[in-house]
C-alpha cells in the first residue's frame, strides 16, 4: 500500500529532527530562521507546526517517509521545508509528496499554481523540481539567501 499524507504532530518531528545531523544540512531544508544546534522544543518551534499547514507522508505502520509544508505566498501554493527520509531516498517518495502537498494545498487554498524556494547547489532538488514540472523563475522581492532559486 502507498504512502499516505497525513497532518504532522509532534511525534513526527522528533524522528524528523534526526534527519539532520550538521548546519548545513538543515539550513538547506530550513532556511535561515531556523535555530542550529536544536533542542527538541526548538525545532518544534522552528518548523511553525502551529501555524504552518504541514503533513508527513507515512505508511501503515506509521514509517515516516517524508515532512512537507505548504502556505499562501503570492497566490501560489507555496511548499517549504519538503524533507524525504533519508532511508527512502531516490525511490520516488519526493515525487509523491509534492504530488500530495500540490493537490492537498491547492484545493484547501483554493489556488492553481505552486511555488517553492531551493539552493542552486541542492542538485538534486533542483533536478527534482523541474522533472515535476516547476521552472526557475523571477521573484518580485529581494530574496535574503544567497544562492536561492524561485520555482
Amino acid at each position: 500500500m502507498p504512502p499516505i499524507l497525513v497532518k504532522a504532530e509532534e511525534q513526527h518531528l522528533k524522528i524528523i529532527s534526526s534527519w539532520f545531523s550538521d548546519e548545513k544540512s538543515l539550513f538547506s531544508w530550513a532556511g535561515p530562521n531556523f535555530r542550529y544546534p536544536f533542542t527538541e522544543q526548538s525545532f518544534l518551534q522552528d518548523t511553525q507546526l502551529d501555524k504552518l499547514s504541514s503533513h508527513v507522508l507515512i505508511d501503515s505502520q506509521s514509517n515516516i517517509f517524508a515532512f512537507g509544508q505548504y502556505y499562501n505566498r503570492l497566490n501560489c501554493c507555496h511548499l517549504g521545508r519538503l524533507v524525504v527520509n533519508p532511508n527512502f531516498r531516490n525511490q520516488g517518495i519526493g515525487q509523491q509528496l509534492i504530488d500530495h502537498l500540490v493537490l492537498t494545498g491547492t484545493q484547501a487554498l483554493k489556488l492553481s499554481r505552486a511555488s517553492l524556494f531551493v539552493l542552486e547547489d541542492n542538485h538534486p532538488a533542483v533536478a527534482a523540481y523541474k522533472k515535476y514540472g516547476f521552472e526557475v523563475a523571477d521573484y518580485p522581492e529581494d530574496i535574503p539567501i544567497a544562492n536561492c532559486l524561485y520555482m
